[in-house]
């Protein structure tokens, strides 16, 4: 395995939209095995296949609806979104616009079909952020960054009273 260099927003590489993958060969699972390596050690939670520069419909998500502590990265070869429902607005942020948040409503439940490193069908569920991440990875096969979705970048200023807000309703603070 081995640490890939993440594109930053402005190349053109990631705007983009993605080929399907048609070998389920070494390759991708390296491929895989490197982006998952990548993702965890930039701190993200989900990471595309054009993020590291190929043009392919390869996803990796962290699963984040799991006891603390555990880790369990979810591959999507060929992903597609076949459910959704809910609606949830929070901050987003992404690995290619380092240190950027922006408010963007995503669907709160979903659900996709895809391949896994084998070229096996599977169908699976994400809620909270594991959905977000879904749909905000599934955006970037197709040439789509978060930052389209926003009204604008938020400030440290606006994240902080966002966040502040949040642990005050949930009676942490």
């Amino acid at each position: 395995m081995a640490l890939r260099n993440i594109l930053k927003e402005g190349d053109e590489t990631l705007s983009r939209r993605c080929r399907p993958v048609t070998d389920f060969n070494k390759r991708l699972h390296e491929l895989l095995d490197d982006m998952a390596e990548t993702m965890l050690s930039a701190n993200g939670v989900g990471l595309a296949a054009p993020q590291v520069g190929v043009l392919r419909r390869a996803v990796v998500v962290l699963e984040t609806n799991t006891p603390e502590g555990e880790e369990c990265v979810i591959e999507l070869v060929n992903p597609e979104i076949v459910e959704s429902s809910g609606e949830q607005t929070e901050p987003e942020g992404c690995l290619s616009v380092p240190g950027a948040y922006g408010m963007v409503t995503r669907p709160d439940h979903v659900k996709v079909r895809a391949q896994d490193r084998n070229g096996e069908w599977f169908e699976l569920e994400g809620v909270g952020l594991t959905a977000r991440a879904f749909c905000h990875e599934i955006d970037h096969l197709d040439g789509h960054m978060f930052t389209e979705l926003c009204d604008h970048i938020l400030s440290e200023e606006e994240l902080e009273a966002y966040y502040a807000e949040q642990r005050q309703q949930e009676g942490t603070e």
